[in-house]
């Protein structure tokens, strides 16, 4: 299971992120510390988009309420935001917007209808640390993209999985913390919220080394970065050695968060409980030692 979380954590998607990362200086941040001015590359049509929240968004405040609009540092493959919502020149509510990039995808990357389905499941149903959802928006013609809206939670995010910056009773709670917020979703029952037909939940370790390898080779060569042959025998070692239990239906087959670790964990500001797991797009149905494997590297 710890190789196939290294493919997940070399791969095309996260690769240049994990390069970035490397260089950080390790810390404890508090979600706002992660807001910048809004990448121009990725701006939209606020008025838009404010025009929507205002029809969409229950308890949203009425004209003549504005939109202040910053967006989160922190690498995402999928462009997020702050909303403010604006009396007065007073930021009166807060809000999260996740968006898909503009511009041509990579086949199931980017899937913020499928992060609100999941994301609306398990806040609707169960007692799994996840933000309020509000909204899902699939028609392009409002900002040009694909959107969700959901609760801003305001907590501390760790950098660093090593904690160093904790004295040992710390990190041991944070640790117990995070083990906590795994188990809370993998003991799900799928069915009962809806999530039967959320993936296949078969032979999730072979699938995920076809896509990754497949992706990589979509972004990798003729005009695109270069391709490292080495890569592609990882993959091929992998696609021989996926452990037999991945063919069967076993007692880890559940939901898999598929992106699980400390900087996707959102912390109670003081206390040491997680308080919202973020970024579920990559989520599915399959093994669940795979994100125990890749929370461990």
């Amino acid at each position: 299971m710890i190789s196939i979380a290294l493919i997940r954590y070399i791969s095309p998607l996260s690769f240049s992120n994990f390069l970035k990362k490397k260089t950080l200086v390790r810390m404890v941040l508090l979600t706002s510390d992660l807001l910048k001015p809004i990448d121009p590359s990725q701006q939209f049509d606020e008025d838009a988009l404010l025009r929507y929240v205002r029809a969409n968004v229950e308890g949203f405040p009425p004209y003549p309420s504005t939109l202040a609009v910053s967006q989160f540092g922190q690498g995402q493959s999928n462009p997020t935001f702050l909303l403010e919502a604006m009396v007065d020149g007073v930021a009166v509510k807060k809000y999260v917007f996740r968006k898909k990039p503009a511009g041509k995808l990579l086949a199931s990357a980017h899937a913020v209808e499928r992060e609100f389905q999941v994301l609306r499941a398990l806040s609707l149903h169960t007692d799994v640390p996840v933000p309020k959802i509000f909204c899902l928006c699939i028609d392009s013609k409002e900002i040009g993209t694909s959107f969700f809206i959901m609760e801003y939670l305001e907590g501390r995010i760790f950098t660093d999985s090593k904690l160093p910056e904790l004295t040992s009773e710390k990190r041991r709670a944070i640790y117990l913390a995070t083990a906590k917020a795994l188990a809370s979703f993998h003991k799900v029952d799928v069915d009962s919220i809806g999530l039967s037909n959320f993936g296949k939940r078969d032979n999730y370790c072979k699938r995920q080394v076809a896509r990754w390898k497949k992706q990589y080779l979509a972004s990798t060569g003729e005009g695109k970065p270069k391709r490292n042959s080495k890569m592609l025998d990882l993959a091929g070692w992998l696609e021989e050695h996926v452990s037999f239990e991945d063919t069967s239906r076993g007692i880890s087959t559940g939901l898999v968060h598929g992106d699980f670790k400390m900087d996707n964990l959102v912390f109670h500001a003081v206390e040491d409980r997680v308080i919202g797991i973020l970024d579920w797009e990559l989520s599915t149905l399959g093994n669940q030692m795979c994100d125990v494997a890749y929370s461990s590297l």
